[in-house]
């Protein structure tokens, strides 16, 4: 099989991706719609769709940021950046552990590991972006 060298064709080849791409995650969460109106949201979340759907979602979110990063303007140190972004996990891991811990039901180990986990989450894709900025800047 020849590789396509024609820009025309590679863009036209990448359009239809995207509309396969949009076209099976509109399958998978109409599967998931049924799912949930039929069995619940437990039934729903114990469908091995919903985890593919999830991680395609995560993926897409990973590649969508490199591309984001390209296009920003790199007028702002990279770790400045970095250190804005951190300060904003950390404000939202805290704000949703003393939420968490306050409210009934819950105590403060609980609300410590909400707020752990958030900011864990929270952290991942701030140092990859930071990763990808500091790439960028060196090129």
């Amino acid at each position: 099989m020849k590789k396509i060298t024609d820009e025309r064709l590679v863009l036209q080849n990448l359009k239809n991706m995207r509309v396969l791409f949009l076209f099976q995650n509109f399958g998978m969460m109409g599967i998931l719609a049924y799912d949930f109106l039929t069995r619940g949201l437990d039934g729903m979340t114990d469908n091995p769709l919903w985890y593919l759907f999830i991680m395609t979602s995560v993926v897409s979110a990973y590649l969508s940021m490199s591309i984001s990063v390209d296009h920003e303007e790199s007028s702002k140190s990279p770790k400045k950046r970095l250190g804005i972004s951190i300060v904003v996990v950390v404000t939202i891991a805290s704000i949703f552990a003393v939420l968490t811990s306050l409210s009934e039901g819950y105590d403060p180990v609980d609300g410590g590991l909400v707020g752990l986990v958030l900011f864990v989450c929270g952290l991942i894709p701030v140092l990859y972006v930071y990763s990808i900025r500091k790439k960028r800047m060196k090129e």
